[in-house]
């Protein structure tokens, strides 16, 4: 598993939404590798992981694109029935509670890859009298 960041913009749902965003940092040379976009009457949001997350940031704050950054994991996993289940069922066995996923694979790839942002882990901490 490769640590990155996922960004989340929410957007108007309407024509040319998300090709603003693409457009903003295709201009700047960075390349999208994973992609969400999700959408609910008016409104949604899109969700992406980058190869270079610094030079997605200055080229959504150039643009005047505004930006939730989270940590996130992506992961490989042989394209095939049940490969996600593993996976989940191992995240799971550690505890980790996930707050978004998504996941792709080319009909015919030997591999999938998923995408996901976990809960952070709360800190807690004991008061002493």
């Amino acid at each position: 598993m490769a640590k990155t960041k996922q960004f989340t913009i929410a957007i108007d749902n309407h024509p040319g939404a998300v090709a603003a965003i693409a457009r903003a940092l295709g201009d700047a040379k960075v390349n999208i590798l994973s992609l969400l976009g999700t959408a609910q009457g008016t409104a949604g949001s899109v969700q992406f992981i980058v190869d270079d997350a610094r030079r997605a940031k200055k080229a959504l704050d150039a643009a005047r694109i505004a930006y939730q950054e989270t940590p996130a994991e992506a992961c490989d996993l042989p394209n095939k029935p049940g490969a996600l289940a593993q996976c989940l069922d191992k995240l799971a066995a550690k505890g980790v509670n996930l707050n978004s996923i998504h996941a792709t694979a080319a009909k015919g790839g030997k591999k999938a890859v998923i995408v996901y942002t976990a809960e952070a882990a709360v800190k807690t901490t004991t008061a002493t009298a």
